[in-house]
């Protein structure tokens, strides 16, 4: 008896070149965290994202994260304004500083952080306490956050901003490249990502002099003397010139790759937008979602949890949205400023099979699945 096919939320999806990159990698002996495929890939990454910023690749999105609250000199006693509404990686490097996150909640448009609330949250901390050190913004399951509101408020109180575009490679906003709207920016390539070097991540940073520095840092710190001398914390951040020889041959698929996620929402859309219980991330002016995930809002807990136990009683892989940090057991002592709409998104939505590489037949298997069981 023929057994059904695992559908999983978000898969790798490899080219094909790759192995060419990392066979070369290997043939030349290139197998530290230096070498041809480190300086490919941070070149093929600043001509994707415009030629106007630097790219240093890294072990991950979390690391990148991390360096950059390093860069900005975030430290103990410090706060940072956080996106409550995120994967915890956008949050726990502050705590890496010693440093404490505030968590602001979202608008219902993006589901991304909620400009009003940020600036609420800003004039409290500067009246009862300092001025933020920091503000992490997410363009949360590639949909863009309202780049303009949140630069100007941060640009008014003169608080840099830590763009997390983890899960927006491909995303823009009025034709500009999610990543490269703030002071830092930082990617992530980890396996379920729109391309993957199997763990990695870059940091996007407006000078040469800046990425130098994160480079330093990212390499133990090591200053230029014949013998092992430190003058700094560092850190083993850096990308290895093999995982960056993945990420070459990825980049050449990445087009073809936000693509097919587009249509997995298109046919989504199609399909599910006639029931008024359905609602979706939708795209405002001037944005375009690379549609990394196509995620949906029901009209009930009730109606979420029936939707994904069907889908996994058929092998298909669904996931709730991202649980609030502010919810979350390790930060629900911490200050937040909410809402209730990301609380709202957590208890109805769902993240809805997106890989690239589903085929028709994928999708109508999900879609059957849905309509089978009358839960919308």
């Amino acid at each position: 008896m023929l057994t059904k096919t695992k559908i999983y939320l978000s898969s790798p999806h490899m080219g094909g070149s790759e192995q060419k990159f990392v066979a070369d990698a290997f043939d030349t002996n290139w197998i530290a965290p230096l070498g041809p495929n480190v300086n490919g890939f941070e070149n093929d990454l600043k001509s994707y994202l415009g030629n106007k910023k630097e790219v240093a690749v890294l072990s991950s999105g979390t690391a990148s994260i991390h360096l950059a609250l390093e860069l900005l000199g975030v430290s103990r006693g410090d706060e940072v304004l956080c996106q409550t509404f995120t994967f915890s990686a956008s949050a726990n490097p502050i705590m890496y500083q010693g440093a404490t996150p505030v968590f602001i909640d979202s608008e219902k448009e993006t589901w991304n952080m909620c400009p009003k609330l940020l600036e609420i949250a800003i004039k409290d901390r500067i009246q009862k306490y300092k001025k933020p050190k920091a503000i992490i913004a997410v363009h949360l399951y590639g949909m863009p956050y309202k780049v303009k509101g949140i630069n100007a408020i941060a640009s008014k109180y003169g608080i840099p901003v830590i763009e997390d575009s983890a899960e927006a490679l491909g995303s823009t906003y009025f034709d500009q490249a999610c990543g490269t709207f703030s002071d830092i920016g930082i990617l992530s390539f980890n396996g379920n990502k729109i391309i993957t070097t199997s763990g990695g991540g870059a940091m996007i940073v407006n000078t040469k002099e800046e990425k130098d520095k994160a480079v330093f840092l990212s390499t133990q710190a090591r200053d230029n003397a014949p013998h092992y001398e430190h003058s700094t914390i560092g850190f083993n951040y850096r990308m290895s010139n093999v995982l960056a020889g993945i990420g070459r041959g990825q980049m050449e698929v990445l087009d073809d790759r936000v693509k097919a996620r587009r249509n997995n929402f298109e046919f989504y859309k199609t399909n599910l937008d006639k029931f008024n219980s359905i609602e979706f991330q939708e795209e405002g002016e001037g944005v375009f979602s690379n549609r990394w995930l196509t995620c949906i809002k029901t009209n009930s807990f009730a109606q979420r949890e029936q939707i994904r136990l069907a889908l996994l009683e058929d092998d298909i892989e669904s996931r709730p949205l991202w649980k609030p940090m502010h919810l979350q057991p390790v930060y629900k002592d911490y200050l937040h400023f909410t809402n209730g709409v990301s609380e709202d998104l957590f208890n109805k939505g769902l993240c809805l099979p997106s890989s690239s590489n589903l085929s028709q037949e994928d999708l109508n298997r999900i879609m059957g699945i849905i309509l089978k069981n009358q839960i919308l």
